[in-house]
């Protein structure tokens, strides 16, 4: 079944199959033990439409922008580490937002199956799911899908973005039977008001079920507030206090009061 892009500007720029060849790499990590299972080899990858007030990555969100990378090389960057990672964890696809580099993102992980078995996860917000036909997803063993806010109002200043496609994502993949980490970060005033926290629960238990394998609670921090100041970008979350040990731990409970592992 093909899934039309819905309408907007960007998912013109979201590479299609001849494309797959060539990305845009902005770093790798290869001992990361916080972007999925186990230790994980991370790629993150140029380029997002989101604008997260709370980004401290901001120098990823140039689309076309990182370092030149072909298939092949990608690939033998890895080649190193696979015999442990196959054993240790495996490999992550992060950004940026992979998804505008789906053609290059989809080959990858196909060569890394091919190739070396291991286990994928990807990391997206799943804003542009609807360009990538359900079969990109078959090698993809883990979505690690981050949610900002459940209000369509607050998601969008938050982000600049409508969350309709992120919670579309979520479905499309319960129904392809992919397991999911939720990604939630908790921005004081922004994302920590408990009737949102419980909407966003009674959305995963009532329509995604058991393929949320878990809720990751991100605290806000301020470590990449010097590159905004860096870009020449105003932070809009300057003085903003992270949460307390409190509302992290009553963040947890309203997902856990609904069966679901928030950690």
């Amino acid at each position: 079944m093909n899934h039309l892009c819905a309408p907007d500007p960007l998912c013109s720029r979201v590479p299609h199959a001849r494309e797959h060849e060539h990305g845009f790499l902005h770093s790798v990590e290869t001992g990361a033990a916080v972007d999925g299972p186990g230790m994980r080899f991370v790629y993150f990858l140029n380029g997002c439409m989101f604008r997260c007030l709370y980004c401290h990555n901001p120098d990823t969100w140039k689309i076309g922008g990182g370092r030149a990378i072909t298939l092949d090389e990608a690939v033998a960057e890895i080649a190193p580490y696979a015999r442990f990672l196959k054993r240790a964890g495996g490999v992550t696809v992060s950004g940026g937002e992979p998804m505008i580099q789906a053609g290059f993102v989809g080959a990858l992980f196909r060569e890394l199956k091919v190739r070396f078995r291991l286990h994928t996860a990807l990391d997206t917000q799943g804003f542009l799911h609807a360009a990538v036909d359900d079969d990109w997803f078959d090698p993809v063993d883990l979505v690690m899908l981050d949610i900002k806010q459940i209000d369509p109002a607050k998601h969008k200043a938050l982000t600049g973005r409508d969350v309709l496609p992120s919670l579309d994502c979520a479905r499309r993949l319960a129904r392809l039977g992919k397991p999911m980490w939720i990604r939630y970060v908790l921005v004081p005033g922004h994302t920590d008001d408990p009737k949102d926290v419980a909407a966003l629960a009674d959305f995963l238990k009532d329509e995604i079920g058991p393929w949320v394998e878990r809720v990751e609670i991100l605290p806000l921090h301020h470590l990449g507030a010097f590159k905004w100041k860096e870009l020449g970008l105003p932070y809009a979350l300057d003085g903003v206090p992270t949460p307390s040990p409190e509302i992290i731990a009553e963040t947890r409970a309203i997902f856990a009061a609904r069966g679901i592992l928030a950690i």
